[in-house]
């Protein structure tokens, strides 16, 4: 099986053999595959990602489609997590669809890419349905700063988001299964994007461990207890909203542009409005991304060929209206609308 064999890799196991002797389980970094069965093409992409991204992946390859399988179910076992496959379409014994396809079962959380020529497209087309492709790049790729970095940049960083919506720890939220209030909260911390999780007091063990320790009874239902070990009970989505720091109050009286709605349209105006200078507020009652940011998949957005999730694309449009200057209240309600100065 090839796979990466630079000094780092094989003092970093050696490492981890010298942990696992004393009982300690080493902490890995995410890896990323890349799949070709030209050395020559496999060198070039492992090296241009890890000139880019070495620091905060560890960087692996392979040499065929089951070799990459082999190694994807040995990281499998050992508990490490893969961020991103790349592989290349044309491989023999098994092409890159196919290779892909089958990844996508061991690793459904990885994001995946294909590397296609011109001639391949209507096969990295196909790949979108079949392996759940993210994204297809066609070579060459260079300059890596333009036809590489940002592609891979921006799928990892969809790959962080939705891992650290997932980790252990940050906000949990005690209640039970069909209990309303638990359903808001749990749906407010998952379309704002607040890391957390929710444990059922019916089913759940550490639910019923950590509400003894927080001195409560069932009576209490829905406890959050926030990161430094806070209970709040029965908080509602306002009172979580004003402990997390999610803005739901306006920082000044007087605005250019006042959107109400949040949705695709109302973050699209904050968008237009920030970058024209003007000083943008968006007024969303429940999360940014409106009912579209609920989407398990949206195929018909503009630019997406692959398609994205409705979360994906209200993260993306909320981080690109706040880097412009937007300023976006959420568990907000515009009640009236009024106009002063010069129109």
């Amino acid at each position: 099986m090839s796979t990466e064999t630079e000094p780092e890799t094989r003092t970093e196991a050696e490492e981890g053999a010298g942990q696992a002797a004393h009982g300690e389980r080493p902490t890995r970094l995410a890896a990323i595959l890349c799949v070709d069965d030209e050395p020559a093409v496999l060198a070039a992409v492992a090296r241009d990602l890890r000139r880019k991204f070495g620091e905060r992946y560890r960087v692996m390859r392979a040499g065929s489609g089951a070799d990459a399988l082999e190694l994807l179910e040995e990281l499998r076992r050992r508990g490490d997590h893969v961020a991103l496959i790349v592989s290349d379409q044309r491989m023999p014994a098994m092409s890159g669809t196919e290779f892909l396809t089958r990844a996508r079962a061991i690793y459904p959380e990885a994001r995946r890419a294909l590397l296609t020529a011109y001639s391949d497209t209507a096969a990295a087309i196909a790949a979108i349905n079949e392996a759940g492709l993210d994204y297809y790049l066609l070579k060459p790729w260079d300059p890596p700063e333009e036809g590489l970095y940002p592609v891979i940049g921006d799928l990892l960083e969809i790959w962080e988001g939705k891992a650290e919506l997932h980790q252990r720890g940050g906000v949990r939220i005690l209640g039970h299964r069909f209990s309303a209030p638990t359903h808001d909260l749990r749906d407010f911390i998952a379309r704002n994007r607040v890391p957390g999780r929710w444990l059922d007091i019916e089913g759940d063990r550490e639910a019923r461990e950590l509400l003894a320790a927080c001195g409560m009874g069932e009576d209490c239902l829905p406890v959050v207890v926030l990161e430094d070990g806070t209970p709040l009970k029965q908080p509602s989505v306002a009172d979580l909203a004003r402990r997390l720091g999610v803005s739901v109050a306006p920082s000044t009286d007087h605005y250019d542009l006042v959107i109400v709605g949040g949705g695709p349209a109302g973050l699209a105006a904050a968008v237009y409005g920030a970058s024209e200078g003007l000083r943008t507020v968006m007024v969303e009652s429940e999360a940014p991304g409106g009912q579209a940011g609920q989407s398990s998949r949206i195929e018909n957005y503009l630019g997406f060929p692959s398609g994205l999730s409705g979360s994906d694309l209200a993260r993306r449009a909320t981080t690109q209206a706040r880097r412009l200057g937007a300023e976006l209240l959420t568990v907000s309600k515009a009640t009236a609308l009024r106009v002063e100065g010069a129109g």
